[in-house]
């Protein structure tokens, strides 16, 4: 006896397309460009939650680097517009850095339910999520998305 198989139409192998590559190529490094700055400012905003305030000393701990590394990433942010210097203070985002911090910390929580969904363990997916919610395509967020909602239901 047959099973009823729903048969779908042969989908075109995008692999060789040199656009695609391209582009996914161009995807790849601007998330490289950008993951940093998200990871800077989502730490920026949790210190400041936690404490008040963000110290180059307790970035530098938290991210496991030296205090002038730091430094230089928090120049680069001000000349951003992502964060303000305040001396004797520390370092505080702009409402541009808090909006990018927010959504990066959404682009995360969306890829970590993602993967808890589909069976990785909480503390891996905590983990992978990190790397993942730079290079996802907002497309696949939004997959993402509709799959974690569908399966609450």
């Amino acid at each position: 006896m047959k099973k009823n198989v729903a048969i779908r139409p042969q989908e075109p192998d995008l692999s060789n397309d040199p656009a695609l590559r391209t582009e996914a190529f161009q995807q790849a490094r601007e998330a490289r460009r950008s993951e940093l700055a998200e990871d800077y400012v989502e730490l920026i905003d949790d210190l400041i939650r936690e404490g008040g305030e963000a110290r180059q000393v307790d970035i530098a701990a938290r991210l496991g680097v030296a205090q002038p590394t730091v430094a230089r990433m928090l120049r680069k942010l001000v000349e951003e517009g992502l964060v303000q210097r305040k001396a004797y203070r520390g370092v505080f985002l702009t409402d541009s850095g808090r909006e990018l911090a927010q959504a990066s910390r959404e682009r995360h929580e969306i890829v970590e339910q993602f993967l808890v969904a589909i069976g990785v363990p909480p503390e891996t997916a905590q983990r992978d999520a990190e790397g993942i919610e730079h290079h996802v395509s907002e497309e696949t967020l939004a997959a993402f998305r509709r799959f974690t909602e569908a399966q609450r239901r």
